[in-house]
Parts: structure tokens; C-alpha cells; sequence
């Protein structure tokens, strides 16, 4: 009889750990859908943008050193370190978005903790 109730207890753990597992692994596909809808995972605009001013960036610098015209070569330089500049501003964006992503996860952490602290204080006071 008491081999029978270990055995269901047994099984009843590994039910309820099969249970978290799942959790766990629904859980992990949700935050990691969140982590790349905020910058995480390359979409394929942010492809598109970054090919575009490399070959705009290779392409001014190519053309400032084939050609001899002055205005040209100048012209194809300030164009060139405007691409570049223009790719910094947009890393700058991005963090500041993955910034924006940290301290919210890190305020909802503080309240969420906070209110375990406030219900644990009522659970001692009673």
C-alpha cells in the first residue's frame, strides 16, 4: 500500500514538473519574441538599411579615389561620412530602444517585488 502511494507521488511530481517545463518553455518563446520585437533579433528592414549604406558608403569612397575632379572627390567624401553618420544616429536609436526595453522590465520587477513585500508584512501581521 505504501509502495502504491509512492509510486502516485512519483508520478504526480513528474506531472507538475512536465507542467513547469512547458511553462517554462511557453514562457521563454514569449520573452524571447518580446527581446526581438525590441531590437534583439535583426529584422529584415534593419538588413535592408545597414546594406544599403555600406554599399553607399564603399561606393562614395570607390568613386572619391577613382576620380581627379577636386569638387567631386570632396563631394563624394562628405557624402560618404554623412552615410556613416547616418548609421551611428540609428545604433544610438536602437539602444536607446533596448535602454527603454531594460527599465521597463526592471520597474515592473521593482513592483511586482514590492507588492510581495507588502503582502508578505500583511501575511506576518496577521
Amino acid at each position: 500500500m505504501d509502495n502504491d502511494k509512492d509510486n502516485a507521488n512519483v508520478e504526480q511530481e513528474l506531472a507538475d514538473l512536465k507542467k513547469e517545463l512547458a511553462n517554462f518553455q511557453k514562457d521563454k518563446e514569449r520573452i524571447r519574441a518580446i527581446i526581438g520585437s525590441v531590437g534583439g533579433i535583426p529584422k529584415f528592414h534593419s538588413k535592408l538599411f545597414n546594406g544599403v549604406l555600406i554599399v553607399a558608403t564603399g561606393l562614395c569612397l570607390l568613386i572619391s579615389i577613382m576620380v581627379n575632379s577636386t569638387p567631386v572627390r570632396l563631394l563624394m567624401i562628405e557624402l560618404a561620412s554623412a552615410a556613416v553618420s547616418v548609421k551611428i544616429i540609428y545604433l544610438i536609436h536602437c539602444q536607446m530602444r533596448v535602454n527603454h526595453f531594460k527599465l521597463w522590465v526592471l520597474s515592473s520587477i521593482e513592483w511586482r517585488l514590492n507588492e510581495l513585500t507588502r503582502l508578505v508584512r500583511k501575511i506576518k501581521e496577521e
